[in-house]
């Protein structure tokens, strides 16, 4: 009898255990952008057990390519990262406009530039570099100095990602998404203060699949390659379209409104109305990740909440 019983508990266990490990996903990646200036700083409640990878932002050069500034400050941050297995990038670039990206791109800087930026690898003991640039940054000569920066990268065995988004779709070739060791799909600001005579959600479930669908089916990208974008952050409109938008972290929004973690709008006092993700979403989102990607980012981590309404902790608990 005894020997049948644990004849049992071996099979049931052949198949669960599979079964668990599959729903786990243990290399599902949680990317987080955090500050440098914060990472310089006090840090001393970043959820390093929370995030696979962090995207320090932004790192930019002077107009003639080169970083100047001093940036051993982050030694500390990296090397409790590095203890943590954390891995961490630098981010080049931004949502904002950077002129001075034409003109370093081009034949005659390029090389120089890339060589200013790979230096920064081994002197500050960094995982790999997170190409941003975005909208009107994207030149003719963003395809190569992707091509050019990976094949550097490679040679030391470092990570080169990306931020991507559908707002600029066409002007991303396929062969330099095929650089990437992975891309970041930023699935959020379908609509903004820039926009106050378009209020809604900026960052819908629905919004999560059709990114999802473009770049993972039309453009090809291996699901194993991507990560879903979401945002630790919100935006209100009203009460009138002619009403000046505003925007509002996570952080404040359940401050402030108690019960808004729970649903993805708070209708204020004022009349305007905040679209964000709450808690349900977020978990839905990271289980729709789990299916069709192979992580999530965050932008950005400094919007979060400390307390049980944290949305990394609600990720951490739908992503295993």
């Amino acid at each position: 009898m005894r020997q049948k019983t644990v004849f049992i508990i071996m099979l049931l266990s052949l198949i669960i255990l599979p079964l668990t490990a599959r729903n786990m996903k243990p290399d599902f990646k949680v990317v987080g952008y955090y500050s440098l200036r914060s990472a310089m700083n006090d840090f001393k409640k970043f959820p390093f057990k929370r995030v696979t990878h962090v995207n320090l932002y932004f790192l930019n050069p002077d107009t003639l390519g080169n970083f100047t500034q001093d940036f051993s400050a982050l030694e500390p941050f990296i090397t409790k990262a590095h203890r943590n297995n954390v891995k961490v990038l630098v981010s080049i670039g931004g949502g904002s406009k950077h002129p001075y990206y034409h003109t370093l791109l081009k034949d005659d800087k390029r090389a120089a530039f890339i060589s200013n930026l790979l230096a920064l690898v081994p002197k500050y003991n960094l995982d790999g570099i997170d190409v941003d640039l975005e909208g009107s940054d994207i030149d003719e000569n963003y395809e190569i100095f992707v091509v050019e920066l990976a094949s550097g990268l490679k040679l030391q065995q470092k990570l080169i990602t990306s931020a991507i988004a559908v707002y600029y779709k066409d002007q991303l070739s396929d062969k330099a998404l095929a650089q990437y060791d992975f891309v970041n799909i930023m699935c959020y600001d379908r609509t903004g203060p820039w926009r106050p005579d378009k209020p809604g959600q900026h960052s819908s479930y629905e919004n999560a699949v059709e990114d999802l669908e473009y770049f993972g089916t039309q453009r090809g990208i291996p699901a194993g390659k991507m990560t879903l974008g979401v945002p630790f952050y919100g935006y209100g409109f009203g009460p009138e379209l002619k009403s000046p938008a505003k925007s509002m972290s996570y952080k404040q929004i359940v401050e402030q409104f108690p019960g808004s973690e729970s649903v993805d709008q708070w209708k204020m006092d004022t009349g305007m109305i905040m679209y964000y993700n709450g808690i349900p979403t977020m978990k839905k989102k990271t289980v729709l990740a789990k299916e069709k990607a192979a992580g999530i980012m965050i932008w950005q981590l400094g919007g979060d909440t400390n307390c049980s309404k944290s949305l990394l902790r609600a990720i951490n608990k739908a992503a295993h």
